[in-house]
């Protein structure tokens, strides 16, 4: 079965605030001390220890510090698991970056997310309201606190895991949900995402689509003077102190609403052309590469730094990466339709004429596709869509590259 997250809002009381508060700073002492044993263990025999070994000392720690008995165990178990979890990732990053494959760190309250928990009813339980729309999490030494939010599905509780972000507390949990079926259209689609419109669709049959635009809400930008306001009061404060403290929070929260007003839109927009459509086409993109820097070095500085400082927070802004993900997962929920992510290197979607193939490099600047073989003039952004689009009707191969099967 589909396994899904969903997230509620937790409302403690004062003193339950305290009590998550104490029991966070004593799994993230348990967190550093579990990895500085594995440190020294290594240093000093040569030793790699293993989660194993860690839960089998973590009987002796329970004995020896009576603050960390009062946590729940499968709960410190979890914590142990996060940071095995990071040292297999590092092996992994290894073998393909070397000396740069970035060592797990120490963290910091302040960088410490929080803690889970494995068994339902193992130290905590939560129960849902009516259709899964609020609920009661009651959780060991601590007592039952309101939750507020709604899953969109319910299904059957397997983990559990407590936030804390921006000043306030939630509750993630795992779901193993019934088999999910969204409805999916008939037509074909594919966009072409940029910052200037979000995305211009080319929809319907290869050889004459129509278009369609989707506008750039630009939430960064509208909330951008107040998170500059904010920054700066930060910076004002001395470090340290209270104010500062509140203030960081303020910003925090600024910062979180923006990006949540932008999940919520991209959900909407994903969840509506997985609707429409049962082929979805697009280019594969890579946003390290696309808000790398210009700054370049000393000896080699680079040209127009601020201009493409402000086009990569444009960038960052309409989030492509996440909202790809979700239109993967809708996509699948359907079982029927289709995504398909086109090659950009060997496709070359903006370069390519969508009538003739022909492939001519054009600058940024130039807005307006127009063909010297052929004739065509379109508009840039809705001709690499439609060149997206036959490539993902099978009509246009990519250099190098076998063409989708089309349906």
């Amino acid at each position: 079965m589909p396994v899904r997250k969903v997230t509620y809002r937790l409302y403690p009381s004062r003193t339950q605030s305290v009590a998550l508060s104490a029991a966070l700073r004593l799994h993230q002492q348990l967190y550093n001390a579990a990895l500085e044993q594995r440190i020294d263990a290594y240093r000093r025999r040569g030793v790699s220890l293993t989660y194993a070994d860690q839960c089998h000392d973590l009987t002796a720690l329970r004995q020896e510090c009576p603050e960390f008995a009062t946590l729940n165990c499968s709960s410190q178990q979890v914590t142990l698991r996060r940071l095995d979890k990071a040292f297999k990732a590092f092996f992994e990053r290894v073998k393909t970056k070397g000396a740069a494959a970035g060592f797990p760190r120490f963290k910091s309250l302040a960088r410490f997310p929080g803690f889970g928990f494995k068994s339902h009813g193992d130290g905590w339980r939560f129960t849902p309201g009516v259709e899964w729309r609020h609920g009661k999490l009651r959780l060991q030494g601590i007592g039952t606190i309101k939750a507020r939010g709604q899953a969109r599905q319910g299904g059957i509780i397997k983990a559990s895991e407590l936030l804390h972000r921006d000043g306030a507390w939630h509750l993630s949990l795992t779901l193993e949900c019934p088999d999910i079926i969204r409805a999916s259209g008939t037509e074909a689609v594919a966009f072409d995402w940029g910052t200037e419109t979000f995305a211009t669709l080319a929809i319907g049959e290869a050889d004459a689509p129509m278009m369609e635009t989707v506008e750039n809400p630009r939430w960064y930008r509208h909330e951008q003077q107040r998170i500059t306001d904010l920054q700066q009061a930060v910076s004002r404060k001395r470090q340290g102190s209270n104010r500062r403290r509140k203030a960081a929070r303020r910003l925090a929260k600024a910062r979180a609403r923006t990006a949540r007003r932008r999940l919520d839109w991209q959900h909407k927009l994903s969840s509506d052309l997985v609707k429409r459509f049962a082929l979805i086409a697009t280019e594969q993109l890579s946003v390290a590469a696309m808000t790398r820097s210009a700054a370049g070095s000393v000896d080699a500085p680079g040209k127009r730094v601020a201009q493409k400082a402000g086009l990569n927070r444009e960038i960052l802004d309409t989030a492509p990466s996440q909202f790809l993900s979700l239109m993967r997962y809708k996509v699948q929920e359907t079982g029927t339709a289709r995504l398909i992510e086109a090659p950009t290197r060997r496709l070359k979607p903006s370069q390519t004429c969508p009538c003739c193939g022909t492939v001519r490099k054009k600058a940024l600047s130039e807005r307006v596709h127009r063909c010297d073989v052929c004739g065509t003039t379109l508009p840039r952004d809705f001709a690499s869509a439609w060149v997206v689009l036959r490539y993902a009707h099978g009509g246009l191969k990519a250099k190098g590259s076998e063409r989708p099967d089309a349906e």
